[in-house]
């Protein structure tokens, strides 16, 4: 039988002819509402067939060959009272990590200019917190002035946030809020107790309202399963609108936490992972995150391939190593990409 793949402006397959094996779930066009079952069929598609898909949505709305380059740096680590079961920096587990304070003004602000020089357009703060209080507040906003005025993008990731929170740091001229919805959300309570997956969404919301753009993405290899990745998503492709700044995190297993001793992720289904992230938000970067460290260039450079078009370029990604930056431009060169 000879197959045929019509791709439309939009980048999406339209099929002449079924080819064998192709799940009859997937939609010929992006629909108004992602469902996990339609997920499930492009995951399942064969993997060239995925690849060949996700590389004609990502140049329908991205030029080929740009990366986006953004730099973490935890402004304050550790301590933190949530029970994430992936956290390093959780108080309950013994991890070997240090409560640390508040990073002050001038470090950070040399981190930011170390890291503009490097390359990065983006320079993201996390701060290891359920939420900011008032003190810790009024510090963060003037990291975000101070950092803003040396012409980079800010981002910070700070818990949970209430309105009049979220105003103030838009004010400050906050450009992204990142808050990961980390996993599917019949998932959640396997990997997370202290708070709920409504709660996260809440802040987003108040994010959205605020109009700060949002980061938003997950952890895959939890042990969520295909399925799982295909819910989380879900979540994230259907919310109005979907996310900006999509990361997509493989675990890293830190010792003394509940997740220290999980099955290892198969590399294939990641870059599956990645690919249909960009199908299902073909207009959101989709950032290679936490885990590039155990990647070869090669496994990298499928992940380019399938969409991603945004990585943490840096030494150190809060609490966990991240491949160096001289590695990083080496891989660039030789595969032609170009930093934005």
């Amino acid at each position: 039988m000879t197959t045929t793949i019509a791709l439309t402006p939009a980048g999406f397959a339209s099929r002449a002819a079924e080819p064998p094996g192709t799940p009859a779930a997937v939609p010929a066009s992006a629909p108004a509402r992602w469902s996990v079952a339609e997920i499930e069929a492009l995951f399942a598609l064969p993997f060239l067939d995925l690849m060949f898909r996700a590389q004609e949505t990502h140049r329908a709305h991205f030029k080929a060959g740009e990366v986006q380059r953004s730099t973490l740096l935890s402004i304050k680590t550790g301590g933190c009272s949530e029970d994430c079961g992936y956290c390093a920096q959780a108080a309950r587990y013994k991890t070997g990590l240090e409560r640390e304070r508040l990073m002050p003004l001038d470090e950070v602000l040399e981190h930011a200019r170390a890291a503009k020089a490097g390359g990065s357009s983006r320079f993201c703060m996390g701060a290891a917190w359920r939420g900011p209080k008032e003190k810790d507040l009024e510090a963060v906003l003037e990291m975000v002035r101070e950092v803003k005025k040396l012409g980079l993008e800010t981002c910070v990731t700070l818990g949970m946030l209430d309105g009049e929170q979220a105003r103030r740091l838009a004010e400050a001229g906050l450009d992204y809020y990142n808050h990961n919805v980390d996993t599917a959300p019949g998932y959640y309570s396997e990997i997370i107790t202290t708070h709920t997956l409504q709660d996260r969404l809440d802040t987003i919301g108040k994010v959205r309202q605020a109009g700060i753009n949002v980061c938003s993405g997950g952890i895959v290899g939890m042990g969520e399963g295909q399925h799982g990745r295909a819910a989380l998503l879900a979540q994230l492709a259907n919310m109005e609108p979907p996310p900006e700044s999509v990361p997509i995190n493989k675990l890293i297993p830190f010792p003394g936490t509940p997740l220290a001793e999980g099955e290892a992720l198969d590399p294939f289904d990641f870059v599956r992972t990645i690919a249909v992230a960009r199908i299902i938000m073909p207009k959101s970067f989709v950032r290679l995150s936490a885990g590039r460290e155990q990647m070869s260039d090669e496994l990298q450079a499928l992940c380019f391939m399938a969409g991603a078009n945004s990585i943490f370029y840096g030494e150190r990604l809060l609490t966990a190593g991240n491949t160096d930056a001289g590695g990083d431009m080496r891989l660039f060169a030789r595969l032609g990409l170009v930093s934005i």
